[in-house]
């Protein structure tokens, strides 16, 4: 999927996100947004909360990686152990 097309309006130069998509659309540029940033996880590979916390910071601009964790996990796009100790991309 083109993401960058998609999502124009929403990355910077560099291709770091720079605000969160509103609910219009149902949602649907959020997800688009999300899948974006899941694809900068490597499949296989634990990561723990500072290390989720630092690859969203590269990607994103508004610093807010609670949310984007919190929204990754919530869709279903990465999984973590119940203790928050680990997280992988689905």
């Amino acid at each position: 999927m083109d993401y960058i097309t998609e999502l124009k309006h929403y990355l910077d130069q560099q291709g770091r996100l720079e605000k969160w998509p509103s609910r219009r659309n149902k949602g649907r540029l959020q997800q688009l947004a999300l899948e974006y940033l899941a694809n900068q996880f490597e499949h296989d590979l634990l990561y723990n909360e500072q290390e989720v916390n630092a690859l969203l910071r590269q990607h994103h601009t508004f610093d807010d990686p609670a949310l984007l964790r919190r929204e990754l996990f919530d869709r279903g796009l990465i999984d973590r152990l119940r203790d928050g100790s680990a997280y992988w991309l689905k």
